[in-house]
């Protein structure tokens, strides 16, 4: 076997050129800058079932709910997140854990279509246990304002209940409140009255518990596709719905009108939730809200719903099934479908300097560049400096008009060689500059001197140019008049060489079917004529 040791590499590289500096963390936009303070590491990585829900505490220090298979598992709030109790009174699946407004009780449903209400300060047996449901209960809701007497719940049976939570009856049953599976719900920022729940049905539909004793929703909207998630904007007046690999912005005030609708993930999304950049400790006011949206293509969107953008997206190693974000703006967590909760935890300010510190060095890397030297007058570059600087936003910038790139007829007409831009003007052996110029060279008076003064090979250019374009309806009265006249003036020439009898044949050949066409169509103009008088008699 030849040796292949001595062969010249397949890429072979160039040792003098450098490597192209890497991106600076600076020219990151200030969202992205906060989305990246947080530090991801997992939150809990031994439960091995699909997280199918996040919830977070609305009260301080923020407790994080997570429902995975048979229990609700409660992570104590604050700035460094731990396990605080498991509740396992469920006998099969629990889902869509919810708190209370004061953040002292829990709500949960289960796959056997019981709800169950936890105290949130003890591991201890369910307080109650309300049922009503014959299919899993998929989504439970507290109200979001001061309304700590009852909760919605909705279901695989398409059955809808607003619960009286102390008698553990329900206040208002609504069946086949949905055509399909009801999968999600959520209570408005508005109103301790309003709901909106979610189905397969691809419906959204939106209830006011004092008039829904007639079954009927005060609003339907259309996703579209089977709806996964569903999730009120802070002002109460926008709706969010998620399903298929989309999410839909409507105008809930407006009448159910589609605003916008989002469709930057791949696979399907999975959960909704509002986060707010620049939140403050504590859970106070501060800061911009965005809606976040994970699916089972790994992604983490967050998109501004004021600018109708995607700011900021993160990728994690496994389907996304649940995300929530703390009211205190320290934490955001995702759920995967293999059991592990990614937390993302907020870095101190202090922090922050010292990474981006360490960032800017590791990622700031570029080639030395050599001190500019004091340009001097004697330089040629000291009469062009300050010309490659942009205008500011104050400036007057007067542009230079385009330079217009002139032909090689164009050039020889302004220097007055009329024979010489006819011969270009053949030689390219584009028709409508070769009529172009002839005019020009008409307009000059100059065109018969020109035609005179050809040599024979010249002279062939010109009788090919005839015999194929004379008949062209565009110039055809022009170029039939040009080409009788170049006949009479160069007869003796034409006689003379074989080529050129050629050209005058063809020519002739083309005038003969040419006429024959206009006699046709003399002749079809004719019979249809009386036909058209009838018709319009």
């Amino acid at each position: 076997m030849a040796d292949t040791t001595s062969k010249k590499p397949f890429f072979p590289v160039d040792h003098h050129r450098h490597a192209a500096p890497l991106r600076n963390p600076k020219t990151l936009t200030p969202e992205s800058l906060f989305w990246r303070s947080f530090t991801t590491s997992p939150l809990a990585s031994d439960l091995h079932l699909p997280v199918t829900s996040l919830e977070f505490s609305p009260s301080p220090p923020f407790d994080l709910a997570a429902a995975c298979s048979a229990s609700i598992h409660l992570f104590h709030g604050g700035p460094s997140p731990s396990p605080a109790a498991t509740l396992s009174s469920f006998s099969d699946v629990a889902f869509s854990p919810s708190f209370r407004c004061d953040g002292a009780l829990l709500a949960a449903g289960g796959a056997s279509g019981v709800v169950q209400i936890f105290r949130v300060d003890r591991a201890a047996p369910p307080l109650r246990r309300l049922r009503a449901h014959s299919r899993a209960v998929r989504a439970v809701r507290y109200p979001r304002l001061a309304d700590k007497l009852h909760l919605l719940s909705a279901g695989d049976d398409a059955l809808v209940s607003y619960w009286d939570v102390t008698s553990e009856t329900p206040l208002l049953s609504l069946p086949a409140a949905h055509r399909d599976y009801a999968r999600a719900a959520a209570a408005s920022p508005a109103s301790p009255d309003l709901f909106a729940t979610a189905s397969y049905d691809r419906v959204v539909k939106l209830w006011d518990v004092r008039a829904a004793a007639n079954s009927n929703s005060v609003l339907a909207l259309d996703h579209g596709d089977p709806v996964e998630s569903v999730l009120f904007l802070p002002s109460g007046g926008l709706l969010a719905s998620a399903g298929g690999n989309s999410v839909k912005i409507w105008d809930v005030i407006g009448g159910g009108r589609l605003v916008h609708s989002v469709e930057s993930h791949n696979k399907t999304v999975t959960a909704l939730s509002l986060g707010r950049t620049g939140a403050l400790d504590g859970g106070k006011d501060g800061g911009e809200s965005r809606l976040l949206s994970v699916s089972i293509d790994g992604y983490l969107k967050i998109f501004d719903f004021a600018a109708f953008k995607i700011t900021h997206s993160m990728r994690y190693p496994a389907q996304l099934l649940s995300v929530g974000f703390s009211p205190s703006g320290l934490l955001r967590v995702v759920g995967t479908s293999n059991g592990i909760i990614y937390m993302g935890k907020k870095k101190k300010r202090e922090e922050e300097e010292d990474e981006g510190a360490k960032a800017a060095s590791e990622f700031d890397w570029s080639n030395p560049k050599p001190e500019n030297p004091v340009l001097r007058p004697t330089n040629f570059r000291y009469f062009r400096r300050g010309q490659n600087e942009k205008p500011g936003e104050s400036d007057f910038v007067i542009k230079r008009p385009a330079k217009v790139k002139l032909a090689e007829h164009d050039k020889l007409l302004r220097k007055f060689r009329h024979k010489d831009a006819l011969v270009a003007a053949l030689n390219k052996k584009n028709p409508n500059s070769i009529v172009a110029v002839m005019e020009e060279l008409v307009a000059r008076k100059k065109l018969l001197l020109c035609v005179g003064n050809l040599d024979r090979d010249e002279l062939g250019l010109l009788l090919g140019f005839l015999h194929k374009f004379a008949t062209m309806p565009r110039h055809a009265r022009f170029l039939m008049g040009l080409a009788k006249r170049v006949l009479e003036m160069r007869a003796e020439d034409i006689q003379s060489s074989d080529e050129m009898r050629g050209h005058v044949r063809n020519l002739k050949r083309v005038v003969a079917e040419e006429i024959q066409i206009q006699q046709s169509l003399r002749e079809i103009q004719g019979m249809i004529s009386p036909l058209l008088m009838i018709a319009g008699k």
